[in-house]
C-alpha cells in the first residue's frame, strides 16, 4: 500500500543499528512504553517522497528496547539501508488522548508567547529528559522550556496554533 505526503503519518521510532547476523535491528521506539510500537501493524517508511508500508517477519521486546525484522531482509547486509530511517503510521491508528494530553507532534509548530505577552518563538520539536519534556522554542534565541502543564505551560490552543507560557525570556 503507498500512501501520499498528503496523508497524516506520524513518526513513533527508527530503525537503528543491525542486531546480530540474520537481518534484525534495533529499533528506537518513541512510544510509552517503548514496546508499544510492536501495537502498530503495518509500519510505513518514506521512499522517494511516498510512504510505504512494510511487514514485519519478526519484532520483540529485547532487554530495555524493541527488536525487528523486515520480511525479506534476512542479513545484516540488507540492513543498512533502513538504518536511521524513520517508522511511521497514520494518524487515525494513533490512540484518543484525554483532555489536556498531546502528543509531540501537536505542540510541533506551535507560537510561544509569555504570559507578559512577549513572544518566544516556534516549538521546533520536543525530547524528553527523564524528569519533564522539554520544548525546543526557536525564535531570537532558542529557549529550552519545560514541558509542565499548569506550573510553566498556562495554556495550549491548537486551533489557533499558540501556546501561552510563563517563562523567562532570558533562560
Amino acid at each position: 500500500m503507498t500512501a501520499t505526503k498528503t496523508d497524516k503519518f506520524i513518526t513513533i521510532g527508527r530503525f537503528g543499528a543491525p542486531y546480530g547476523v540474520k537481518g534484525w535491528m534495533k529499533i528506537q521506539s518513541f512510544t510509552v512504553p517503548v514496546e508499544n510500537i510492536l501495537d502498530y501493524e503495518p509500519w510505513y517508511i518514506e521512499q522517494n517522497g511516498d510512504w510505504q508500508a512494510i511487514s514485519l517477519s519478526g519484532q520483540r521486546k529485547h532487554n530495555q528496547g524493541v527488536v525487528a525484522t523486515i520480511e525479506g531482509c534476512d542479513d545484516r547486509e540488507q540492513t543498512v539501508q533502513y538504518r536511521n530511517v524513520d517508522i511511521a503510521v497514520p494518524r487515525n491508528e494513533l490512540p484518543e488522548l484525554e483532555q489536556n494530553e498531546y502528543y509531540w507532534t501537536d505542540l510541533e509548530g506551535l507560537k510561544v508567547n509569555t504570559v507578559t505577552g512577549k513572544e518566544l518563538g516556534i516549538i521546533d520539536h520536543v525530547f524528553a529528559t527523564g524528569a519533564n519534556d522539554v520544548l525546543v522554542v526557536k525564535g531570537e534565541k532558542e529557549h529550552l522550556v519545560p514541558y509542565l502543564l499548569e506550573q510553566v505551560v498556562k495554556k495550549i490552543d491548537l486551533d489557533n496554533n499558540t501556546m501561552l507560557i510563563d517563562w523567562d525570556t532570558e533562560f
